[in-house]
C-alpha cells in the first residue's frame, strides 16, 4: 500500500484545512474594503499553524499580491516558496533587519532583504537609519515605517516619528506604506479605536501620506475609515471570527477528528485519569481518543472539554493527559460506536472560537498550537502541493 494511502486509511486523529475556505475568506474581506484599498494575507507562524507552503500559493494564484510574515526566516522560506509557483508577491516582515548578538545590523542582514526582494517593517531609529543607509543613491529598495499609536509592542512613537520627520531623517527613505496596529479592534466600542485612528492619521501627514496600513481583521469590519490602502488578514482568512460576540462571517477552515482506541465498559466506581480527578459512579461507557495537550488539546480542557459523535454531545472526563483525553460516552445510542465512529473535536457542531472560549483562551492560540502528529488532509485549492 502507498505511504499515504497507509496513513490516510490508519490515521488516529485528522487535521482537515479547507484551502477553498481560505480563498473564500480572503474573496469575502476584498469585498468590503473601500475602494483602492487591498488586502494582504498574513501567513506569519507557518500560516497560523495551518502550512504556508499549502496556504500561500492558493493565495497568490486567487490574486493576492502582499504576504505579511513575522521575521526573515519566514520570509526567506515564503520567498522560496512563492518563487515555485512564479510569484513575485511582495513579501513584508514584520520584525524589520534583525541585528546580531552585538546589537548592530549588518550589512548581511541588509543584503537578505534586498536580495530576495523582502521588504523590511522599521520599528526603530535604529533599523530607519541602518536602511536608509543600504538603500543608497538611486536605488529603489521599500520600507514600510511602523508607528506604535497605542499597542506599546513594536514601531515608532507616534511623537517620535513627528519629530524624526522635522528633523528630515525620513528623507530618501523610499516608504512603501505606514504601519500601525490596532489594539482594541476586537471592540468596536472601545475609544481607543479613534484614538489609534487619529494618531496614526496624524504622524501619517507628516511624512506626506504615503499609502498607509492599520486593520488587522476586525479591523476591516470597524468601517472604511479605517482601511486606508491596505488591510493585513490574518485571523479571519482561517475562518476566525473577527467579531467576538456576533455571528461569524467567516468560513470554516478548519476540522479536527479523532478515531476511538479503545472503550471501557464501566460496571462498577471508578477513577478515571491522571490525579483521580473525576470519577464515573455509574454503569457507562469510556471511549479514549489520541489527542492529548502534545497536540494543542489544552490541559485546561480537563472536565469541562466536549466533542460530538454523530451530533451529540460527550463530555471530556478526566484530565488531558499528554497524547489522550478520556470521553464519557454512556449515553450514547446503542449502535452509535462502531469501528468506523468517528469524534469531532472541531467541526460543524463546535467550531475553533468556541473550543477556545471553553479553553479560557483565544481561537489564535488554539490554531496556531495544534500540532504536527495530526493526519493533516487540505482539500480545494488547484494550486496546493
Amino acid at each position: 500500500m502507498p505511504r499515504d494511502s497507509f496513513l490516510d486509511d490508519h490515521a488516529e486523529a485528522v487535521l482537515t484545512i479547507d484551502l477553498d475556505a481560505i480563498v473564500a475568506n480572503y474573496r469575502l474581506i476584498a469585498a468590503r474594503l473601500a475602494p483602492g484599498c487591498k488586502p494582504g494575507a498574513v501567513v506569519k507562524a507557518d500560516a497560523y499553524g495551518l502550512g504556508f507552503r499549502q496556504v500561500a500559493p492558493v493565495l497568490a494564484a486567487n490574486g493576492c499580491e502582499k504576504f505579511f510574515v513575522a521575521d526573515l526566516w519566514e520570509g526567506i522560506s515564503l520567498r522560496e516558496c512563492l518563487s515555485d509557483i512564479d510569484s513575485d508577491g511582495e513579501i513584508f516582515v514584520f520584525n524589520g533587519p534583525p541585528a546580531n548578538r552585538a546589537g548592530k545590523i549588518t550589512p548581511e542582514s541588509l543584503a537578505a532583504f534586498s536580495d530576495l526582494h523582502l521588504i523590511p517593517v522599521l520599528n526603530t531609529p535604529q533599523q530607519v537609519k541602518a536602511w536608509k543607509d543600504h538603500q543608497g543613491a538611486g536605488k529603489n529598495r521599500p520600507a514600510a515605517v511602523h508607528i506604535d499609536t497605542g499597542m506599546t509592542r513594536l514601531g515608532l512613537e507616534s511623537e517620535k516619528v513627528i519629530s524624526m520627520a522635522k528633523e528630515g531623517l525620513f528623507q530618501g527613505l523610499d516608504i512603501d506604506y505606514l504601519f500601525s496596529h490596532l489594539a482594541c479592534a476586537d471592540d468596536p466600542d472601545n475609544s481607543m479605536n479613534k484614538e489609534q485612528l487619529e494618531a496614526f492619521s496624524s504622524a501619517r501627514s507628516f511624512l506626506g501620506n504615503p499609502p498607509a496600513s492599520l486593520a488587522n481583521s476586525s479591523g476591516v469590519f470597524l468601517g472604511e475609515k479605517y482601511h486606508f490602502d491596505l488591510v493585513r488578514v490574518g485571523g479571519a482568512l482561517y475562518g476566525m471570527n473577527p467579531l467576538p460576540g456576533k455571528e461569524n462571517p467567516m468560513a470554516p477552515v478548519v476540522s479536527l477528528s479523532a478515531r476511538i482506541l479503545q472503550i471501557h465498559d464501566i460496571d462498577s466506581p471508578r477513577a478515571v485519569g491522571y490525579g483521580a480527578t473525576s470519577k464515573i459512579v455509574r454503569p457507562g461507557k469510556i471511549a479514549t481518543i489520541a489527542v492529548g495537550y502534545a497536540d494543542g488539546y489544552m490541559r485546561s480542557l480537563s472536565n469541562r472539554g466536549q466533542a460530538f459523535i454523530e451530533g451529540f454531545q460527550v463530555p471530556v472526563i478526566g484530565r488531558v493527559s499528554m497524547d489522550y483525553i478520556t470521553l464519557d460516552v454512556s449515553d450514547l445510542a446503542p449502535g452509535t460506536l462502531r469501528p468506523d465512529t468517528v469524534v469531532e473535536l472541531i467541526g460543524p457542531n463546535y467550531d475553533i472560537d468556541a473550543l477556545a472560549k471553553k479553553a479560557g483562551t483565544l481561537a489564535y492560540e488554539v490554531l496556531t498550537g495544534l500540532g504536527n502528529r495530526y493526519r493533516r488532509v487540505y482539500t480545494g485549492g488547484d494550486s496546493a502541493p
